[in-house]
């Protein structure tokens, strides 16, 4: 009788065994229908070998702000810039969903106290770039006519969203994540007339320890908000085989705007409607040592160029990354 039922249970937990062993092998079929599928030219475009991508990155992200107006007659200008931030990340990635951890040593030792969230997706008919800042790091001059104003680090609170979507119309031969994730690999040159929207909004605002710091520094306010809509151009470059060159440009053209400068309590608006550009930049070069390794450099950049009677607000924001990584 005990044998019977050593039997069975040898049975059941066999019977348990391949139900999740098929479980994962369901689920592995699932993702690789979804991985290999091909709504793009072969000739052009290729899914790389094997399942898992292990990635090393180094990303160095900066921002920059330049604003200017004339309130009760006053000619007022700021430079303004965040301190850059480094990290180091792992990432793993399994037929095309990836996992990822960041650090950033100066978070660690308390020196980089800012706060900063990218978000990024990247696939052959629609790219969108999100992110968010949140900086006490901000630091320039201000100048009121002759007379300048050092604004330290602490001074100001710095809080900032950008946004920026493509759509590829050439996309069965252009892959922006060939350049970008690494996710497919561009055989031949190609490129691609893009269409896209883009946002930044956000504020600069003195804090109140500035004034206990110096009674006599102005106190300043600075809103930003541009929705810009547009088109550009993306080209990738296949040189000797192994090497990826992307140039890319969304410039925008803004339809709407809420610039407002304040000084003192005078607040001065940009007009709503002016033309006005956001720019949206993007570099990157991979190298293919095998289908297996790759390195290379990406450079993601945000910049606004307004020209305005009243009220002048640029932002110039830029993320650069460096990596390698092996397919198993």
């Amino acid at each position: 009788m005990m044998a019977v039922l050593a039997w069975v249970a040898v049975g059941d937990v066999q019977a348990q065994t391949m139900t999740q062993a098929e479980r994962r092998a369901r689920v592995d079929s699932v993702l690789a229908a979804r991985y290999y599928r091909t709504p793009y030219d072969t000739n052009y475009v290729v899914r790389p070998e094997g399942k898992l991508t292990l990635k090393v990155r180094i990303n160095q992200t900066g921002n920059a702000f330049h604003a200017k107006g004339t309130v009760n007659g006053i000619y007022s200008k700021a430079d303004l810039s965040t301190s850059h931030k480094t990290t180091f990340a792992l990432v793993g990635i399994y037929r095309g969903i990836g996992v990822g951890i960041a650090v950033n040593p100066a978070k660690w030792k308390g020196i980089y106290k800012d706060y900063e969230f990218n978000l990024n997706y990247y696939s052959n008919r629609i790219s969108l770039d999100f992110s968010y800042q949140r900086s006490e790091s901000l630091a320039g001059d201000i100048y009121r006519d002759d007379n300048l104003q050092r604004l330290e680090s602490g001074d100001i609170s710095l809080k900032v969203a950008n946004f920026a979507g493509y759509y590829t119309f050439n996309h069965r031969r252009f892959s922006f994540p060939a350049a970008f994730t690494q996710s497919y690999i561009q055989l031949r040159s190609a490129g691609s007339w893009l269409a896209g929207i883009s946002y930044q909004g956000g504020s600069i605002k003195t804090n109140s320890g500035l004034k206990e710091r110096n009674p006599n520094a102005p106190e300043v306010s600075i809103n930003i908000g541009h929705i810009g809509i547009g088109g550009g151009y993306g080209y990738n470059w296949i040189l000797g085989k192994k090497w990826l060159l992307h140039f890319s440009m969304l410039p925008t053209v803004v339809v709407y705007n809420r610039n407002k400068f304040t000084l003192n309590a005078e607040r001065k608006e940009a007009q709503r409607m002016r033309f006005n550009m956001l720019f949206n930049e993007r570099v990157a070069i991979v190298h293919n040592f095998s289908p297996r390794s790759f390195f290379g450099a990406t450079l993601v950049m945000n910049n606004s160029v307004f020209d305005d009677n009243v009220v002048v607000v640029n932002q110039n924001k830029w993320r650069a990354r460096a990596f390698f990584g092996l397919r198993l």
